[in-house]
C-alpha cells in the first residue's frame, strides 16, 4: 500500500456482495452447585453451559418480540434459525465460587455472548432477499462498489446500506494484508447511520479518495455493524484514515464487544444488540 499523503491509494478490481452474517449479542448469568455428583471443574462447566443456554433463551425472546414482519413464514424461518443457534463467549464478565445456604459450594458465570443463528438458514433467507429492506427484521447490512472492474488510477466508490439504524466500522484489507479503517476516520467520527439510506464512501467530511494503485491481488471491504456502538480496536491515524494495529484475527471479536444499552424500565437489565457483518470481495489488476 502506498503512503498516504493527501489521498488514500487503494487497489480494487472486482467486488461481489455476499450475504450478511447475522448474530445477536447479549449478557447472561449461569449458576451451578457441586452437590455430591460434580467436581469443581464440572460445576464451573455446568455454570458456563447454563449461561449459554440462558443467552439463547434471552435472544430468542428478544428476536420474537422485535421481529414484526408481516410474512408469517419469514418470521417462522428467522425464529427457527435462532432456535438452532450456537453461542460464542466474547467476554467473561464475572466468575467465581460462593456459598449457598442450602446447596453449599456453587459457581456463578456471567458472560457477554454472541448468539449465532443457524448459518445455512440465515444465508437462505438473505439470498432470497426477504430481510434486506424490512426494518422489523434482524439487522442486515449490504456493501457494494460503483462497478465491478477497476483499472489503475480509477476512483472507487463504496456504498453501504442497512435495513434499520446501525453503528458501523468499515475496514479495507489490501492485497498485501494491510488493514485500514475507512469509517470512522480522523475527520468523520460519527459512525451512526439511518436505516433504508444508501451511504457513499468517501463523502462528506472524508479527507481521502480511493484511487486504484498497486499492489494488485485479492482484497476486500468488511463492514461490521450493530444496533449498539461497536467495540474498540487499536488504531493510529494515517492520512485521512486509520491504520489498524489490532491483529487481524482479533478485529471481529473486539468489534463484537459492543456497548449494550440498559432497559429504561428495568434497571440493570441490558438490551441485546443485533450484529451484522458483510463484505465485498475484491480483486485488483494493472
Amino acid at each position: 500500500m502506498s503512503r498516504f499523503i493527501a489521498v488514500l491509494i487503494l487497489s480494487i478490481l472486482l467486488a461481489s456482495n455476499l450475504y450478511a452474517a447475522q448474530s445477536t449479542i447479549t449478557e447472561s448469568e449461569g449458576y451451578a452447585c457441586m452437590g455430591e455428583d460434580k467436581s469443581r471443574k464440572q460445576t464451573e462447566n455446568a455454570a458456563t453451559a447454563d449461561a449459554k443456554r440462558k443467552a439463547i433463551e434471552k435472544v430468542s425472546t428478544y428476536i420474537q418480540s422485535e421481529t414484526e414482519v408481516k410474512d408469517f413464514e419469514l418470521k417462522k424461518d428467522i425464529l427457527s434459525a435462532y432456535s438452532d443457534a450456537t453461542v460464542k463467549i466474547i467476554q467473561e464478565i464475572e466468575k467465581g465460587w460462593y456459598k449457598d445456604a442450602t446447596m453449599g459450594d456453587c459457581y456463578k458465570a456471567k458472560i457477554k455472548a454472541e448468539v449465532i443463528p443457524d448459518e445455512k438458514a440465515i444465508q437462505k433467507i438473505s439470498k432470497a432477499g426477504q430481510v434486506a429492506e424490512d426494518p422489523s427484521a434482524p439487522l442486515n447490512i449490504s456493501v457494494w462498489t460503483d462497478k465491478k472492474e477497476y483499472k489503475s488510477s480509477d476512483k472507487i466508490k463504496i456504498y453501504i446500506k442497512g435495513n434499520k439504524p446501525f453503528y458501523a466500522r468499515v475496514v479495507y484489507k489490501d492485497a498485501s494484508g494491510s488493514l485500514l479503517q475507512l469509517l470512522p476516520n480522523p475527520h468523520r467520527s460519527d459512525n451512526y447511520f439511518n436505516g433504508g439510506v444508501v451511504y457513499e464512501i468517501p463523502s462528506g467530511n472524508d479527507k481521502f479518495e480511493l484511487d486504484v494503485s498497486p499492489p494488485f491481488g485479492k482484497e476486500n471491504i468488511i463492514v461490521y455493524s450493530s444496533t449498539s456502538p461497536v467495540g474498540d480496536i487499536n488504531i493510529k491515524a494515517e492520512g485521512g484514515v486509520y491504520q489498524i494495529t489490532t491483529k487481524a484475527k482479533d478485529i471481529g471479536s473486539r468489534t463484537r464487544g459492543v456497548t449494550l444499552k440498559e432497559k429504561a424500565d428495568d434497571k440493570g437489565q441490558k438490551i441485546p444488540a443485533e450484529f451484522s457483518e458483510a463484505d465485498a470481495l475484491l480483486r485488483t489488476e494493472k
